[in-house]
């Protein structure tokens, strides 16, 4: 495995993360095009760590599985970080691939600061260049786009959430049991409070329509038509940073540069001018309506139907014409 490519399997909520087998097929294609061996791995405890390793396999050829009971209850990049050094000193990578997800950043981090090595964070796409990958990223708030690469033969790379479709490969990779010693054992940190609230069934970053507010929205009581446009539709809510900043939607629901980065089939755009800071988070929606009264919105150049006029209006009339259809 000396030389290979590495993937970090993220687990969330016992499964895991839809980002890890994205960034798993990234992975394959940099491997296949380079010839080099891709190598997954999941740092976990039991029943988490069998389930993840084993859903990670559908995407890498081979996949590391190493149980860390201690991950229960602590950050991931406080446990796994050790394990992975350790592995990397042992099998000797050359680069390590993960989800630009909070944890995946963390990780990547920790990682860093533990190996030495150089990260090119938030990527967007990836490909072999001359000797090592060449990653493309979004800078200054998604104004510019780069291209990077590494200036020696090791380095870690994070992919943006829905940068890439997930494709599993044509077979089922193998997973092997890895026992190791952390390199280093980091300070557990101390929880010191939890807070729990009720979320959508599954991440926004997963549905396939958004409808979605921002500041034309004029308050929490507007986001009751956002809601019932959503379940007419069948999707999920989203919010602009000025509709959470305003407290009228909690940050689970923040897309653009500081939130999620989504990837929907259908992204219904209600009260939403188009910061470029929003735009980074939907820019890649497949279809995009947007309903603003100022026709001059940014958002209007990105949207494939946009719609002049007051969002109520036009919201509440599409919300009647889908339950009628809805019988």
């Amino acid at each position: 495995m000396a030389g290979g490519i590495w993937v970090v399997g993220e687990v969330q909520n016992g499964q895991l993360a839809r980002v890890s087998g994205e960034v798993a097929t990234l992975a394959r294609r940099l491997g296949s095009e380079s010839g080099r061996d891709v190598t997954g791995v999941v740092v976990a405890a039991e029943p988490a760590l069998g389930t993840a390793a084993a859903e990670l396999a559908r995407f890498a050829p081979r996949v590391l599985a190493v149980p860390a009971p201690e991950t229960a209850g602590q950050p991931v990049a406080a446990v796994a970080a050790g394990y992975l050094a350790a592995l990397v000193a042992l099998h000797e990578p050359a680069y390590v691939l993960l989800g630009a997800s909070p944890d995946g950043r963390d990780l990547a981090g920790a990682l860093s600061a533990l190996l030495g090595w150089g990260v090119l964070a938030n990527a967007t796409a990836a490909a072999w260049g001359d000797g090592g990958p060449t990653v493309d990223l979004s800078i200054f708030g998604g104004r510019l786009f780069t291209t990077c690469g590494f200036t020696g033969d090791r380095g870690l790379i994070t992919v943006r959430t829905n940068a890439v479709t997930a494709e599993p490969a044509a077979s089922a990779g193998i997973v092997e049991a890895v026992a190791v010693t952390p390199a280093v054992t980091l300070p557990a940190v101390q929880v010191v409070d939890r807070t729990s609230e009720t979320g959508a069934a599954a991440p926004i970053e997963e549905a396939r329509i958004i409808v979605a507010g921002g500041r034309g929205v004029a308050g929490p009581e507007g986001f009751g038509l956002v809601r019932d446009l959503a379940d007419a539709l069948g999707g999920s809510v989203g919010a602009t940073r000025a509709a959470v900043d305003a407290g009228w939607i909690n940050y689970a629901h923040q897309i653009g540069q500081t939130g999620k980065i989504v990837k929907p089939a259908l992204y219904l755009a209600l009260g939403i001018s188009g910061a470029i800071q929003h735009k980074v988070g939907m820019q890649t929606a497949e279809t995009i309506v947007a309903v603003n009264r100022d026709p001059d919105a940014p958002l209007a150049q990105d949207a494939d139907l946009f719609v002049v006029g007051d969002l109520f209006d036009v919201g509440t009339a599409l919300l009647a014409e889908l339950r009628a259809r809805r019988g």
